[in-house]
């Protein structure tokens, strides 16, 4: 993997481990070589994770759609900005750009970035790792709901163990990079979209 979408808050969130655990990732992914590639601001574990990888020397791309950057939240020391005009389109440039995904603790949003990241891979839209960093258990009743999809028949097993998660960064890259896609049949192809 030479670069990584990571979804995250926009906030810090109630406990310092988040914070803590970002920076981390984000030294972590440059020392590996690893691009970042994320949201683009400078607030919350948004900025930290960029941060966090601008302090090892990494690469550093943001993708901000304009109307939040007006708002003065682009951080000002990346590899490089681009701005895009929906939020839809900075779902797409960060897909295009990564060879994986990472989610850690955050809101709506990251739900939302999330889900359609993980939704496009179970119809084979992508073939590439999506990852939960489960800092402190954040995701525990996600995890769980997830579980209880496959358990009510909403969900196959094969496409519950697309998700790969882990507490421990190291972990979570590990597995990322020895992950196999399902070769079950997709429901639809790209041309068809």
């Amino acid at each position: 993997m030479k670069s990584i979408t990571v979804f995250c808050g926009s906030s810090f969130g109630s406990h310092d481990i988040y914070k803590e655990q970002a920076f981390l990732l984000g030294q972590t992914l440059a020392k590996q070589g690893i691009q970042l590639i994320y949201g683009g601001a400078d607030v919350g574990l948004m900025g930290t994770i960029a941060d966090g990888a601008l302090t090892e020397g990494g690469n550093v791309i943001g993708v901000l759609p304009h109307f939040l950057q007006s708002k003065e939240i682009a951080h000002k020391n990346l590899t490089e900005l681009i701005i895009v005009e929906t939020m839809h389109e900075r779902k797409t440039k960060m897909n295009e750009l990564c060879d994986g995904v990472i989610v850690l603790p955050g809101g709506y949003g990251t739900l939302e970035e999330f889900f359609e990241m993980i939704t496009w891979a179970q119809l084979g839209l992508h073939k590439k790792p999506i990852g939960i960093l489960n800092i402190d258990g954040f995701y525990d009743d996600l995890i769980n709901l997830v579980q209880t999809m496959v358990d009510k028949g909403f969900l196959k097993q094969v496409n519950r163990d697309m998700l790969l998660i882990s507490d421990a960064i190291d972990d979570l890259l590990e597995k990322m990079k020895n992950y196999q896609a399902p070769t079950v049949g997709k429901w639809i192809s790209k041309e068809e979209i």
